[in-house]
């Protein structure tokens, strides 16, 4: 019969050890707010309206080095994509806050650059394009490198007003 005591007796100390944790103070793990990427000198972007169409394009103002473009009818909820890609690359994939998206891309060997420059569409709706609407900043990965396009400070509100206009 003592034998049958020793684990309601260990299972007692057990649940009374657990017992006198101190519950009166939650533990707090606190999230580390990671910083927004650094703009990079001469490359910002630069939005643009012309008779109901809007673009948003990253790249060195007034030239063909684009890295990433954005274009869309007003209200369309639509937008067209341009990047430049790897030879051969039929996606194109974009991250911005933790979010991202693979798009489906067509290519053509471009004119300017080494590579593929790809087309693909996407909707103003999808999570990383929305992510890119509130924090301003998207980057692309090609061939496992990530590039960040970050907005220098005044043009962020560019971002704004292109999705504002393609709805």
């Amino acid at each position: 019969m003592r034998i049958l005591w020793l684990p309601v007796l260990a299972l007692a100390a057990l649940t009374s050890a657990c017992a006198s944790v101190d519950k009166t103070e939650p533990v707090v793990t606190a999230a580390v707010a990671s910083p927004a990427p650094a703009p990079v000198a001469g490359y910002d972007w630069h939005y643009t309206r012309d008779e109901g169409v809007a673009r948003l394009a990253y790249g060195v103002e007034a030239s063909d080095d684009l890295r990433l473009g954005l274009d869309c009818t007003a209200g369309s909820g639509k937008i067209d994509l341009t990047a430049l890609g790897q030879t051969g690359d039929r996606e194109i994939y974009l991250e911005s806050g933790g979010e991202t998206e693979r798009f489906a891309a067509e290519g053509e060997p471009s004119q300017l650059h080494d590579g593929d420059l790809l087309t693909a569409s996407a909707a103003t709706s999808e999570p990383v394009m929305q992510r890119f609407r509130r924090i301003g900043w998207i980057a692309q990965w090609v061939d496992g490198e990530r590039e960040v396009y970050a907005p220098h400070p005044g043009s962020e509100a560019g971002v704004e007003r292109f999705f504002a206009m393609c709805g």
